[in-house]
């Protein structure tokens, strides 16, 4: 908020004939509103009125010898200081400033001009330490004003950023006992009230951003609101801050030291809130009293990038502002801040398909100044331009209008800092890293598709997995498209502002990306609570590369592995495992330790799984068939590692074509099928078809892992004691590798859907058997008696068994796709006289799409196309009239 300058007698001062002041009257304070565009430029036009000595910021005086960078050419607003503990780098704070923050004209001013500039507000190295000892564990952060003080889940409740949060609002959580203060103060709140405004932002706009500065005393400003700031503190005293005391006695020694090297030719750029207490006369021995035994943590302090988002009051680290981006649109529009601002919403809209003419921008800024005129206003402020956007261009939908916000109202601009500015080791080691990959770091969120066989990519992977595994989350893997090899991944990028604070916090592990990630795993492998965690961990340090780190890791896990006995952690633990089996070809690292230890708890799974799956409840029930869907797709990935080119006991070249045609449909169901898809084909495929290129060959003791698998399955396929849905996924899945005939499995199913079973235990083997989304449905729709038994059966529940059994049947087939849903129901209605398989359906089953035999009009009717189509002349149209189905294939591969 803007101030100015008032005696401590209540006389106006600040006013003259030498540059707007009169000699003699005293330091310059010149009270703003951070992030207030208006402030800014109020604060420019008043120092080249008054051409001080000196300029005095409130900021932390540990960032004096950081001030010179902001004179840099590749320094580009937002940016943030931040300061962080040596001993304890997550203690940290942020003072971020926009290049319409007030602070930042005055450092621009005074470089420009040669003046010194100086930070004046109590040192950091106190700022961190407060409410150390109280136990607050999260950020520390200047208390500048109500709401700086306020944590962060009641910051929607805090007062407007009047005096500040922070020299431009950093970051604070405090102590619990701080935050119980009886008496919060909103000044922008109580002088909107007194105006007769609802809004407090409204008010500011009114009086302070729609206020031009070509026009009367360039002081004036500064004075009235000083004289408003008096006031209320006389009314409020500190509003509820305390330690406003304590900065306010370090402020007024810092500026006696300035009037005693330079003179009264000092400018003070503070919050509004302050200047009554700078301008209180007071004694230099009053003010060290406040300032004794403070607590002190050393400190280091550097500039950092910022964002226009965590400028936002509602951000993690915000700055108590609501709308970044409109500020900074008013501060750098010279002339018709609406017309270009309607401009730019247009050119937005337009890039998103909208239809948005000119004649939509003139007709917006009409009703934009209708509103104002009608509200009262001078100019159309954020709520006329948003109400005239919502109705003229988006048609009165608040779809498009949260994509103005988020784009434009808040923004993504994202700021930088120039190489010479301090850092860590590490964050030097990642910037390197960043710029030798082309990797910048933005605001705005963006995929990146990475194929790991280019080098390139891969390092681009391995940064992104090492910087996962030390808690900096710029990526977040996420599933790719158009492609189940494991040679591609996906990854969704944003850099926040506060990962620079992570960065800093992981320097602990070490000084470089890969001495610190494995240092990280190391311990994390150390402290792992569960068999799980490591061997997750396992996996992220065969994505990362961390070759030093992985014998720890592995040795932990084979300990782990050997003392757990409860056969749902081990099922849970086996998947990562056989995942990370197929990075050994495609990422170039040795897996043979992993394959034992995978092998081995395998082996485990196998003997505890049937009497685990004995007496469970429903619940209990599920998660064991998540756990066998998951065991289930682990083996077939590393029977085929530990195993390559050996059958299975038993195999057959009928299992062998039944496992290809189906056990990839299985097997691509994460949580829902088998756990994680085996690729058909592609260059990930020789991930699982053979031994890695570093010599790690399987043990003898390994093979035979898929037939061992089968005979557990069987087990739990016909014993009575394991539960329906366990049961029904067991037939499934041996139906699928071919171990069972489909006759067999008819059998079964008709056993279980007999008037002799209880319909709940009926309903809960159709689950197993055909939910679960892995393909049943599909196989209902191909095989006439599977379809038959289950409608015999349902048609046949008694009614009073009916509701009890609903629920489950709902789950499973709802899981259908729309599709397969249409096509049961399609052939129920039929009915069984008339029902036939797709494969066997003859012409006169009523089956659309299927007949006994080819259509030869109709397939003639595609020559033409299917010769453009390969580029053949005249003299092949013979032979497409003449090829059959396979000769046509030969042609097509020619």
């Amino acid at each position: 908020m803007d101030g100015g300058g008032v005696s401590g007698s209540g006389g106006v001062t600040g006013l003259g004939v030498h540059g707007g002041r009169e000699a003699g009257a005293g330091p310059l304070l010149l009270g703003v509103r951070h992030h207030g565009p208006g402030s800014a430029r109020s604060v420019r036009a008043a120092l080249d009125a008054a051409r001080p000595r000196v300029v005095l910021i409130e900021g932390p005086p540990e960032a004096d010898v950081l001030i010179p960078l902001a004179a840099e050419e590749d320094m580009r607003p937002p940016v943030a200081l931040l300061a962080h503990a040596v001993d304890e780098p997550g203690r940290s704070a942020f003072w971020p400033l926009a290049e319409f923050s007030p602070e930042w004209v005055a450092i621009r001013w005074a470089l420009d001009h040669d003046v010194p500039a100086r930070f004046i507000d109590l040192p950091a190295t106190h700022t961190l330490a407060w409410g150390r000892d109280e136990g607050d564990e999260g950020p520390a952060g200047r208390p500048d004003d109500p709401a700086g003080e306020i944590p962060e889940a009641s910051r929607s409740e805090a007062p407007s950023d009047a005096h500040g949060t922070g020299p431009s609002g950093e970051d604070v959580v405090e102590d619990e006992a701080a935050t119980h203060v009886a008496v919060r103060v909103d000044p922008l709140g109580v002088l909107a009230e007194a105006a007769g405004y609802d809004d407090p932002e409204r008010w500011w706009e009114d009086v302070v951003e729609h206020r031009g500065t070509g026009q009367g005393d360039v002081f004036e400003p500064f004075t009235v609101l000083e004289e408003a700031m008096g006031v209320l503190r006389e009314t409020y005293g500190t509003g509820g801050h305390d330690r406003d005391l304590v900065r306010e006695a370090y402020m007024r020694l810092q500026v006696r030291a300035a009037q005693r090297e330079f003179g009264e030719d000092v400018a003070v750029v503070c919050g509004a809130w302050h200047v009554p207490a700078l301008r209180r006369k007071t004694t230099v021995a009053a003010d060290k009293a406040l300032l004794k035994g403070l607590a002190k943590v050393k400190a280091d302090m550097t500039w950092v990038p910022w964002t226009y988002r965590r400028l936002s009051r509602h951000s993690g680290y915000g700055a108590g502002i609501d709308s970044p981006g409109w500020y900074g649109h008013l501060f750098g529009a010279p002339d018709r801040p609406v017309e270009r601002w309607l401009t730019k919403v247009a050119g937005l809209l337009r890039d998103e398909d909208r239809i948005v003419s000119s004649a939509h921008v003139i007709e917006a800024v009409r009703l934009a100044e209708t509103l104002a005129a009608m509200r009262g206003r001078p100019l159309p402020g954020l709520s006329e331009t948003t109400d005239a956007v919502r109705a003229v261009m988006c048609e009165g939908s608040d779809v498009p209008l949260a994509l103005v916000h988020d784009r434009l109202v808040v923004g993504d601009v994202l700021g930088e800092v120039p190489q010479a500015a301090p850092a860590v080791p590490l964050q030097r080691d990642l910037d390197r890293i960043q710029r030798r990959l082309r990797l910048k770091p933005e605001a705005l969120e963006r995929e990146l598709e990475l194929d790991l066989r280019k080098e390139n990519d891969a390092e681009r992977s391995r940064l992104l997995h090492r910087l996962r595994l030390l808690g900096v989350a710029w990526g977040e893997p996420t599933a790719s498209r158009g492609s189940t090899g494991t040679f591609r991944e996906t990854w969704r990028l944003r850099w926040e502002p506060e990962l620079s604070v992570r960065v800093a916090e992981a320097g602990v592990w070490g000084t470089t990306l890969l001495a610190a990630a494995t240092a990280k795993a190391e311990a994390d492998a150390v402290s792992a609570s569960g068999l799980a965690d490591v061997t997750a961990l396992a996996e992220r340090c065969l994505l990362a590369e961390l070759p030093d780190a992985l014998p720890t890791v592995m040795q932990i896990l084979a300990d782990r592995a050997a003392l757990d006995a409860d056969v749902g952690h081990l099922a849970q633990a086996l998947p990562a495992l056989v995942r990370s089996l197929r990075y050994g070809d495609v990422r170039g690292t040795g897996t043979g330790a992993l394959t034992e230890v995978a092998a081995g708890l395998a082996e485990r799974v196998f003997v505890g799984l049937p009497p685990a799956c004995a007496a469970l409840d429903a619940e209990a029930a599920e998660e064991m068939r998540r756990h066998v869907d998951a065991v289930h797709g682990s083996v077939g990935l590393l029977g085929e590692v530990a195993d390559p080119g050996q059958d299975p006991p038993g195999a057959s070249g009928q299992r062998d074509g039944a496992r290809s045609g189906r056990s990839a449909t299985v097997a691509g169901k994460d949580g829902q099928g088998a756990a994680t898809a085996v690729p058909e084909q592609g260059p990930a495929a020789t991930a699982v078809s053979g031994p890695d290129d570093r010599g790690d060959a399987p043990a003898p003791a390994h093979r035979g892992l898929r037939g061992r698998w089968q005979a557990v399955l069987k087990v739990l396929s016909l014993r009575d004691t394991v539960p329906g849905v366990i049961r029904g996924r067991a037939v499934r899945l041996l139906l699928d590798d071919g171990e069972l005939a489909q006759d067999e499995a008819a059998r079964l199913m008709g056993l279980v859907l007999s008037p002799g079973t209880a319909p709940g235990d009926a309903a809960a083997w159709i689950e197993g058997f055909v939910g679960g989304g892995s393909g049943g449905g599909m196989l209902l729709v191909h095989d006439e008696r599977l379809l038959g038994l289950v409608d015999a059966w349902l048609t046949g529940v008694p009614a009073e068994a009916f509701t009890d059994v609903l629920p489950l049947l709902r789950r499973t087939f709802s899981a259908y796709e729309p599709g397969v849903r249409r096509t049961l129901g399609e052939l129920i209605r039929r009915g069984p006289g008339r029902r036939g398989s797709a494969a066997g359906a003859g012409a006169g089953a009523g089956i659309p799409g299927f007949g006994a035999d080819l259509d030869s009009d109709r397939a003639d009717a595609v020559l033409p196309v299917l010769r453009l189509l390969l580029g053949l002349d005249d003299d092949h149209d013979d032979e497409l009239a003449n090829a059959d189905d396979n000769d046509l294939a030969g042609v097509a591969g020619r």
